[in-house]
């Protein structure tokens, strides 16, 4: 592991410098595009027509290259973070948008009934009722953007170094230092592993309502059949005689 954390002066960060950096440009565009996402989202709620053009653009928009992306960009943002960031967010659009949708929309009839019949507008009855009862699918829509926009930070090394950890790839064949790579590469895993798990975390903080997995029922039933039933009196009675 000699060199793992031995960073070349020229990228001008030390290996916790260049952690903080690439989650800074990963986990800002996935904020935003959860941002954009919530109320675009609520509209294709309550406009049902909508919901598919929407989808289409944004299908459409992360059919695009990164690299395309950053080259029209360049002209206005320059060879900056903001040039990296961009298109990330607008990836996420296509994980987030698609999971609010479906989680909002799974939220009981009833449990909507029940809101309107309480006098609760339409604006706070998204946020008060349906998104928490949405919370699982949106965080598994922001597990999916978070991960993938923690790998694709990477690609900013072709625009001036602007790829945090990715920038080690491009020093490694520079320098004849393989270390470097995978420094880069196991570093990246890691810290989209970590984000993964917090967000599950999250969710299990958010939703203790939910039902426990079907693991952890499968041992509590186990263990419930390993128990000896409780003896009734009649049956203390029989044992006695």
């Amino acid at each position: 592991m000699n060199g793992f954390f031995d960073m070349p002066s020229d990228l001008q960060h030390s290996y916790l410098g260049l952690i903080g950096w690439h989650l800074e440009e990963a986990l800002i565009p996935v904020l935003v595009g959860l941002v954009v996402a919530l109320p675009v989202s609520q509209l294709c709620v309550r406009f049902r027509w909508l919901y598919p053009p929407v989808l289409w653009v944004t299908t459409v928009l992360y059919a695009v290259p990164s690299l395309a992306l950053f080259v029209v960009l360049i002209d206005y943002t320059g060879q900056s973070e903001i040039t990296v960031m961009i298109p990330l967010a607008l990836y996420s659009l296509v994980v987030l948008v698609p999971a609010i949708v479906d989680g909002v929309r799974s939220v009981p009839e009833e449990t909507k009934a029940a809101a309107i019949a309480m006098g609760i507008g339409p604006m706070r009855r998204y946020l008060t009722v349906e998104l928490p009862i949405a919370v699982p699918a949106v965080i598994a829509g922001l597990r999916v953007a978070t991960v993938s926009s923690i790998s694709l930070v990477s690609v900013g090394t072709l625009i001036g170094n602007q790829g945090a950890l990715g920038n080690l790839l491009a020093d490694a064949m520079f320098y004849h230092r393989p270390i470097l790579a995978w420094s880069s590469v196991i570093t990246t895993a890691v810290l989209a592993v970590l984000a993964d798990a917090l967000l599950v975390l999250l969710r299990k903080l958010l939703t203790p309502w939910q039902p426990r997995s079907a693991r952890a029922a499968a041992r509590a039933a186990r263990a419930a059949a390993k128990e000896p039933e409780p003896m009734t009196a009649a049956a203390a009675g029989e044992r006695a005689l």
